[in-house]
């Protein structure tokens, strides 16, 4: 995997390309490329390349040029069916100077032109130079596996990098705080759609192009999920599960494409045992697989693990993360990250990709398959909800569902069932944005509307946080529910998951492959049958289907867990200091984002066991850390010296 940047000036513009800013943001990303570096530095244009060398690692140097010279790409990525796009330019003629897939997307390019990006079947971001037009593009894969930011200033120059950071390191904007993007963040974890929570800061979508040419840009949607049961019509649903195994197979298999060593991310879940299972079937050494832990019961999977290790006979290593190593490490992660960490998980996933580092330089990973098959407990709450709920509101007097409304809510908060029928449409209306988006929130718009001080409320009136899932909602007008709900989350919450994927394995500098978004198969699977996503309380059937008789029915039955972190018992226990300090504490208070009351009342109903605000809890913190890392400028090792984080847990 690798790490692209660059900078492109208008013609005409009183400024140069400085070569030192380029060589500054290419190796803020060394990270990311610790093989080999490039550079190209020409009038009105620079680019930087960091390489973690994968295929044909002795000739894959970038720049790469086309044979006249016009063409000049830096490319982050890999793609999957470049042995059959090799084989089909060179019988066309195509000579080539490498074994690289680098070189079969620049030969396609000079072909093809702008279409070319239609025969790509991977993961990537491509940065292509056309040296006579003097026109920039930039392309970003179907799901947004690999990263890609921009800024556009007012003079009409572009800059670009995989990482936040390097932009900041440029010197492109000043670190400041998108406050326009505060809703989306707390409601969603981060922000879903372009915006970023730095100002000036826009990421490029997933399935688009931009182009720049003198000043001027152009972002162009390549591909869309289309979503439906058309295309599978009088098949039974064994012939599909077939084809599903046969598919995924395949996506697997594609994925094994390296020179170097690789392996598989192994959870214990349904998602990545089947991957660790094909695996096996197709790679003729045991396949390396790599776990993580907490020591914590409730967050321990490894026992799932080793029973998928032992069945396929896997050479299998195993972390266990202590508190104390875990909060150490989160403020370096947040700055790998660019964003606050989503989910306490970016820790687990960052240990466990360290330890595959001294392994292997690929892994596989299960990312991509609850948004694609419907994994997710919220999809099946949110469905019974939306069918009873219209019965309940058309057959019960409004006096009565206001009476029970109130008795739902006066329960005492600690109750579990309390918790259990608040997300119900006994307490909620029976509108989709309620039941689904304000539902699962991290905060809706109710906490919103508390939590944040009135002269933000105000400054923020009007902006919508769910306009990014709205957006893709309205695109998919006429499907079936489940289907528009699993299309908004492949274009909301997806992004934020491989974001999540990529910046913690290229922080350990291994690269990560998602076969679960393989996107022919993705495709194919859109248009199963809602059934076969989701029966029942079965989630993921056309994968629990075909996947039954391989792995062992431990594994086809258990609940899913995804990634647990015991976070919510450290911040009652031994780090409930950290709350005081980043939340509570006047450097957090003085930047008048958050009622400090509203804030205490959260920390005080955690710390007396009302359950549901851990998640809370961690996205405040978090969002703390990242200011001071990414727009105080204080160095991320020293940020939690001062709270005694070590000390707190003796």
């Amino acid at each position: 995997m690798c790490g692209i940047c660059g900078i492109v000036l208008p013609s005409g513009s009183t400024r140069s390309v400085e070569r030192s800013v380029v060589e500054r943001m290419r190796d803020v990303l060394a990270h990311r490329g610790p093989d080999d570096v490039g550079l190209l530095v020409e009038p009105g244009i620079g680019m930087g390349h960091r390489r973690l060398s994968i295929i044909d690692v002795a000739a894959g140097h970038q720049p790469m040029f086309s044979a006249d010279g016009r063409y000049c790409i830096m490319y982050n990525g890999e793609i999957f069916n470049h042995p059959t796009l090799k084989q089909e330019l060179e019988r066309a003629g195509v000579t080539y100077r490498t074994r690289c897939d680098t070189e079969t997307v620049l030969h396609l390019y000079a072909r093809e032109g702008h279409r070319a990006v239609q025969r790509l079947r991977g993961m990537f971001a491509i940065a292509l130079w056309d040296r006579q037009a003097r026109e920039l593009t930039l392309i970003r894969d179907r799901f947004g596996v690999k990263p890609l930011y921009y800024v556009h200033t007012s003079d009409g120059a572009l800059y670009f990098a995989s990482e936040m950071k390097a932009l900041l390191a440029a010197g492109a904007v000043r670190p400041g705080l998108n406050r326009g993007a505060l809703p989306d963040f707390l409601a969603n974890h981060a922000p879903s759609g372009e915006e970023t929570l730095f100002q000036g800061i826009r990421r490029l979508p997933p399935g688009h192009t931009l182009r720049w040419r003198d000043g001027q840009i152009e972002i162009e949607r390549y591909w869309d999920l289309t979503m439906g049961t058309g295309g599978h019509a009088g098949r039974s649903d064994h012939d599909l599960v077939e084809e599903y195994r046969e598919r995924l197979t395949e996506a697997v298999r594609l994925r094994l494409m390296s020179d170097v060593p690789l392996g598989v991310f192994l959870s214990g879940g349904i998602d990545s045992a089947a991957i660790t299972a094909i695996m096996s079937r197709l790679m003729d050494e045991p396949v390396k697989s790599f776990s993580v832990a907490f020591a914590e019961r409730e967050a321990d999977e490894l026992y799932y693990a080793r029973m998928v290790s032992t069945r396929f006979g896997t050479d299998h290593h195993e972390v266990v993360v202590s508190p104390e190593q875990f909060f150490a490490a989160v403020p370096g992660l947040v700055w790998h990250e660019d964003e606050p960490m989503a989910h306490p998980s970016s820790v687990a996933l960052n240990f466990v990709s360290r330890l595959a580092a001294q392994h292997v330089k690929v892994v596989l990973t299960g990312e991509g398959s609850d948004e694609t098959l419907a994994g997710y407990n919220r999809y099946r709450v949110t469905l019974i909800n939306a069918r009873l709920g219209q019965d309940y509101q058309r057959l019960v007097p409004a006096a009565m569902r206001r009476m029970i409304r109130g008795g739902v809510r006066s329960l005492p908060g600690t109750w579990n069932l309390a918790r259990r029928l608040g997300r119900t449409f006994l307490a909620l209306p029976a509108d989709l944005d309620t039941l689904y988006f304000d539902n699962f929130a991290v905060f809706g718009r109710a906490w919103q509307a508390r939590l944040l001080t009135a002269d933000l409320r105000s400054e923020l009136a009007g902006i919508d946080p769910y306009a990014a899932a709205h957006a893709a909602l309205q695109r998919r007008r006429g499907d079936v529910l489940l289907d528009r709900l699993l299309y908004a989350d492949v274009n909301t919450y997806l992004h934020e998951l491989l974001m999540k994927q990529d910046q913690m394995s290229m922080a350990a500098s291994i690269e990560s492959r998602v076969p679960f978004l393989d996107h022919p198969l993705v495709e194919w699977a859109a248009r199963l049958p809602a059934h076969l996503k989701l029966r029942g309380l079965t989630t993921k059937v056309v994968l629990r289907e075909a996947m039954r008789g391989i792995l062992p029915v431990e594994i086809l039955t258990r609940k899913k867990m995804g990634f647990p972190v015991p976070i919510g018992r450290w911040l009652r226990g031994p780090y409930r200091h950290l709350l005081d300090e980043f939340l509570l504490g006047e450097r957090a208070t003085a930047r008048g984002l958050f009622e400090p009351g509203v804030v205490r009342e959260l920390c005080q109903r955690h710390l007396a066991g009302e359950g549901g605000h851990a998640e809370r809890l961690w996205a405040l913190l978090n969002f703390e850390i990242w200011q001071r890392v990414m727009l105080d400028g204080e160095p991320a090792g020293e940020v939690l010296t001062s709270t005694r984080v070590l000390a707190g847990a003796a």
